[in-house]
């Protein structure tokens, strides 16, 4: 990886505002919805289960940009690309990267659909069902994407959400190259269980090709390999790319490298309120470290630190400064 840089990490990904709010398991049946799973709507639902949703938080979000606020957070130096509409929503996303420390400068669709958002359903125990109306976010193309910053960056990463477009495929093969070209790493997260199934050969065959961070949880590996356990997934993937982090929820994550297995013990987290972002955090947590050169042990406890941070609370932002994270790792 080279060392000269102007950013740790730039995130590519769709650029939504998300809107929460907690309901009880029967809201979840009476609007057909699967828990945990990531739905994709259009305009009526979102306008039906935005009404229907109780008392509801809105904040910038996105799967990418919720890791690149949380590496920012540890002192990180972050980028971001990402589609929005020039309406209010839009603005209101660019001014809250901007006061996070995030680098952003895509320029804004100024026709098309309106920028994207997720209606998240947080239930009691704490599981996050979200339902995303990609708009322009969907719209991202090879033409969006700045590689002067993909190749200023030491690490190029991809959300797997944006993956329902040919569009965007072509403009992820145009930074993972660019990337490549200037000696950076590619990080991938596979997103969603949902997700995967969708786009499995496409992801396998970018994992082969122009993967070197891998990040998934338990049940997006074994969907993506077609396996039931675990270790066999575990077992797939070994060798596929230089590094793949897998999270296990309360169980803690395993950091995959070469021959190496790394396990990493989950952080206490006091009370479970929203697991929204905690993937997100994770891989906030482990890029960073890893841009700064730490042990792998190191970067994958930095991850579980930030993901227990995450799910203390209502939303996919840390509500706390992460950067105490790090010394708390060396109390």
């Amino acid at each position: 990886m080279s060392e000269t840089s102007t950013y740790d990490v730039v995130g590519i990904g769709n650029a939504l505002v998300d809107v929460l709010s907690h309901e009880d398991d029967a809201f979840l049946e009476g609007h057909d919805l699967t828990k945990g799973s990531m739905t994709l709507i259009e305009d009526d639902r979102v306008r039906e289960l935005y009404e229907a949703m109780g008392q509801r938080t809105e904040m910038s979000g996105g799967s990418a940009a919720n890791t690149l606020v949380g590496l920012a957070s540890f002192g990180g130096r972050a980028a971001y690309i990402g589609r929005v509409h020039d309406d209010d929503l839009g603005t209101v996303f660019a001014h809250d990267l901007a006061g996070l420390e995030v680098h952003f400068d895509s320029p804004r669709a100024t026709d098309g659909p309106a920028t994207g958002r997720c209606l998240i359903v947080v239930t009691p125990d704490a599981q996050r069902t979200m339902n995303t109306y990609l708009g322009a976010s969907s719209l991202l193309g090879p033409e969006h994407v700045d590689l002067d910053v993909v190749r200023a960056s030491k690490v190029t990463f991809l959300e797997g959400y944006l993956f329902d477009r040919d569009a965007a495929k072509e403009a992820y093969r145009v930074a993972t190259e660019a990337a490549h070209a200037a000696g950076r790493d590619v990080a991938l997260s596979l997103s969603d269980g949902f997700c995967v199934d969708r786009h499995r050969d496409d992801f396998l065959a970018l994992i082969d090709g122009g993967v070197d961070i891998l990040f998934a949880n338990t049940d997006e590996i074994t969907r993506l390999y077609e396996v039931d356990d675990f270790d066999d997934a575990v077992a797939k993937v070994r060798g596929r790319c230089k590094v793949a982090c897998l999270t296990k929820g309360r169980h803690g994550s395993v950091v995959i490298a070469g021959d190496e297995t790394h396990v990493i013990a989950p952080h206490e987290v006091p009370k479970r309120v929203d697991t929204t972002g905690a993937g997100d955090l994770y891989a906030a947590g482990f890029l960073y470290g890893y841009t700064q050169g730490m042990s792998l042990d190191r970067c994958g406890s930095l991850g579980s630190m930030a993901a227990a941070a995450v799910i203390g609370h209502t939303g996919a932002r840390p509500g706390l400064s992460l950067a105490q994270l790090v010394d708390l790792l060396d109390s």
